[in-house]
């Protein structure tokens, strides 16, 4: 089943191909579907990792804050933070539907300038490392049929806003057996970030991040947090996390839609066990699902972070 994000992927390729047969013909048709394929590269697929081009980098943070989203003062006090977290009973979602929620630092919403609309396609969270400039999303946002050159993260998004600047990927990494046959026990990948005009910045410093977790304990008490494509803020829904069989976990909870793939899957406060993917490409109507945490994450993460 294609959801979260697969299905506005596998949908807008229909679309355009359609189009292309009736109004441009084949040599049209060739044309437009070359520039979308131009937006992948092959990377190393044996290794599972791909290093960006400093300038396809600087292009695509152009093209993001050239009409998509503009650059704003962060809030004094950030909303979402993790005192504020810490503060509040954990209790589950009631009724177990998802609902808007105040944006917070360290989750945000990815972006693809050039391929085909403005909407946001999936959602990253901030996760610690030596280098302060790591984010972790969902295999599948970030590869399909090669590597995506065109992503831009943006931290704490909000009504078009970008309270912590536009960051593009120095590295992505993902499990080789997901560029292998995209097995979706393996749907998980890391990016190692920079933002463009800032040298030297570091990603947590302005947001916080979020601890990463793996062989998580379920059942766990949990949430859920994702932008969906069309919103301006995020979602986010509270139940119990559990074990769908040796190598997926499970959250149910309703009308968790398209472009949250890659939302984490938080327990306490900022502990993250999980990103919306793999099974069913992160889920349906009912249920969100998570790759399990395992030592091939944590292997993932080291090799991506350096450490």
């Amino acid at each position: 089943m294609f959801t979260k994000d697969h299905r506005r992927a596998l949908r807008g390729a229909v679309l355009m191909g359609v189009w292309c047969a009736l109004v441009l013909g084949s040599a049209g048709c060739a044309w437009q579907l070359g520039g979308l394929a131009g937006q992948v590269a092959d990377g190393d697929p044996a290794q599972g990792t791909y290093v960006q081009d400093p300038g396809l980098g600087d292009s695509t943070a152009a093209a993001v804050l050239d009409g998509i989203v503009r650059e704003v003062p962060a809030p004094e006090a950030p909303e979402g933070t993790v005192a504020a977290e810490d503060s509040v009973p954990w209790r589950a979602s009631e009724p177990l539907v998802a609902r808007t929620a105040a944006p917070e630092p360290a989750i945000g919403a990815l972006f693809s300038p050039g391929d085909g609309d403005s909407d946001h396609h999936c959602s990253a969270s901030v996760v610690h490392s030596p280098g302060g400039n790591l984010i972790a999303t969902a295999a599948h946002c970030v590869h399909q049929g090669g590597f995506r050159t065109n992503l831009a993260f943006v931290p704490g998004y909000r009504d078009g806003g970008a309270p912590y600047g536009v960051w593009v990927p120095e590295r992505i990494d993902v499990d080789p057996r997901w560029t292998e046959d995209f097995d979706p026990d393996h749907d998980v990948a890391f990016l190692r970030l920079r933002r463009p005009g800032h040298p030297g910045a570091r990603l947590e410093d302005l947001t916080g991040a979020q601890t990463l977790r793996v062989r998580p304990e379920l059942p766990a008490p949990a949430r859920v947090v994702g932008y969906p494509n069309d919103a301006e803020r995020p979602l986010d829904c509270r139940n119990t996390a559990r074990a769908a069989g040796p190598t997926q976990l499970r959250l149910d909870c309703a009308d968790v839609p398209d472009g949250t793939s890659g939302g984490p899957v938080l327990t306490g406060a900022h502990t993250l066990i999980g990103v919306i993917g793999g099974r069913d490409g992160g889920g349906d109507e009912e249920t969100s699902y998570s790759s399990y945490f395992d030592a091939g994450v944590l292997a993932l993460y080291e090799r991506s972070s350096g450490g």
